[in-house]
């Protein structure tokens, strides 16, 4: 029955691996191979469950979906002849949009707008394939941050916690990870033609601790949501500011104001107390009238009016379908395989597996879980409620195991299939996620590596 359970995940997995199967296809195929472990375990009460199951999977991704659209269309709208110009690619401009710039971005609206952005500067600068797909993914790298946080405060709340300390706790392995893989950005750099030298590498891992540091500081005297923001917004300017020094401050002054405008329109929302929204789902937080997707959509619809850009908003939101089915459809498996029973079947197997060592399992299954379901929302969702529980049979402190869980969930989620296939679709050059998880293995390993050491040094393990 495990096996039976297991096999939408290994043939997702597979088929995206041989490279050969499309991202949409794939998921499609681990759908329909969910159904006899859903039969078999459901009976009757099967299709009432995949209605319900696919209606909450739509509603889970209507939110990333409008998003991903309202960040293809702010792009549109800031878009012009000097930021799509060529411009040579150096060490110093592929880490500042890579990394502070992207995660920005990410931590302002979430659902992988950062690396949208990202990917954008990378192919100005001539830098293509599996190489530009694994640059833009390393803006993703603060998801539990993105978006002012919804997939921490969400997890918090099933794990009945503080979301506070759940930030906090989780920028602690964030610490570890980041400059872990250093050396995997300077890597790519060199793939992408543009080597670092000593310097330079000196300069990206001390701009690397800063943004970390400050991540942790921030978590802990400021509320979680804002934390991302302001440490990743920091870092990028002095990024930036390095890798292109503005001749005219005015001008550069200006070219900011639209992001400005965005930051200040969704940091304005977040006072607005109890707004209305729609919540056809009493378990998941309503899509709300102050929602990023409402405020992005806004802000980029007013600057496409105001400059005049309507049609490139059209053209922006035909780009989005491609990468808006995949989405669609990967958060429809996750939700099948979670309230389905699947994923827990799986994750108290690997459990019960690991006997004594059982704690050592949060970590690989968070990564997992964020994997498949593509969102630190759909990951907390998925899974949070059997870590909670693993954790109070190995005796772990519930902050600590939901920071765990936060931390490897939106890790995942960064270089989750549904991520993947839709920045793979908006380079539209062949590339598979296949290629891009080879790349990021260093990385995934470095995942695992940091919670494990924190799991490690809070409990005595």
């Amino acid at each position: 029955m495990i096996l039976l359970e297991a096999l939408p995940l290994l043939m997702l997995l597979g088929l995206l691996a041989t490279g050969r199967v499309a991202p949409i296809p794939a998921c499609g195929i681990a759908l329909a191979a969910t159904l006899p472990a859903l039969v078999i375990k459901q009976g009757a009460a099967l299709p009432g469950l995949l209605v319900y199951e696919s209606l909450l999977g739509a509603f889970l991704a209507l939110a990333p979906v409008a998003v991903v659209a309202g960040g293809l269309m702010f792009h549109a709208a800031v878009s012009g002849p000097a930021q799509d110009a060529p411009r040579a690619a150096t060490p110093a401009r592929i880490f500042a949009v890579s990394l502070p710039l992207g995660a920005f971005l990410e931590s302002v609206t979430g659902f992988s707008v950062g690396a949208v952005f990202a990917l954008t500067a990378l192919r100005a600068m001539g830098v293509r394939g599996a190489v530009a797909v694994t640059l833009a993914v390393q803006s993703l790298t603060l998801v539990p941050w993105g978006g002012l946080g919804p997939g921490t405060a969400l997890g918090a709340v099933i794990a009945g916690v503080p979301a506070q300390e759940v930030g906090r706790l989780a920028a602690l392995p964030t610490a570890i990870w980041l400059p872990l893989i250093a050396p995997l950005q300077w890597w790519l750099q060199a793939r992408a033609g543009a080597a670092p030298d000593g310097r330079e590498k000196a300069w990206q891992l001390a701009l690397t601790i800063a943004l970390v540091a400050l991540l942790n500081l921030c978590n802990a005297l400021l509320p979680f949501e804002v934390a991302g923001v302001i440490a990743a917004g920091t870092i990028a300017v002095v990024a930036l500011w390095r890798a292109d020094p503005p001749r005219d401050l005015r001008i550069a002054l200006a070219a900011a104001a639209p992001y400005l405008l965005l930051v200040g329109a969704l940091l304005g929302a977040r006072l607005w107390q109890a707004p209305p929204g729609w919540k056809p789902f009493a378990d998941y937080p309503a899509f709300a009238a102050t929602h990023v997707a409402v405020v992005l959509a806004l802000v980029a619809c007013g600057l496409l009016f105001v400059r005049g850009r309507i049609a490139a908003g059209g053209t922006a939101l035909r780009r989005a379908g491609r990468p808006a089915l995949a989405m669609l459809l990967y958060v429809v498996l996750g939700r099948w395989l979670a309230g389905g029973g699947i994923a827990a079947d799986l994750a108290d197997s690997l459990a019960h597996a690991m006997g004594s060592a059982a704690p050592f399992a949060i970590m690989p299954m968070a990564m997992l879980s964020g994997i498949v379901t593509g969102s630190n929302v759909g990951s907390n969702a998925a899974l949070m409620p059997i870590q909670h529980a693993l954790g109070q049979e190995a005796g772990l402190d519930a902050v600590l195991v939901a920071a765990l869980h936060n931390f490897g969930g939106g890790a995942g989620a960064g270089m989750g299939a549904a991520g993947l296939a839709m920045l793979c679709a908006l380079l539209a050059d062949g590339t598979r996620p296949a290629q891009v998880w080879r790349l990021l293995l260093p990385s995934m390993v470095a995942i695992l590596l940091s919670g494990t050491i924190v799991l490690v040094l809070l409990t005595g393990w």
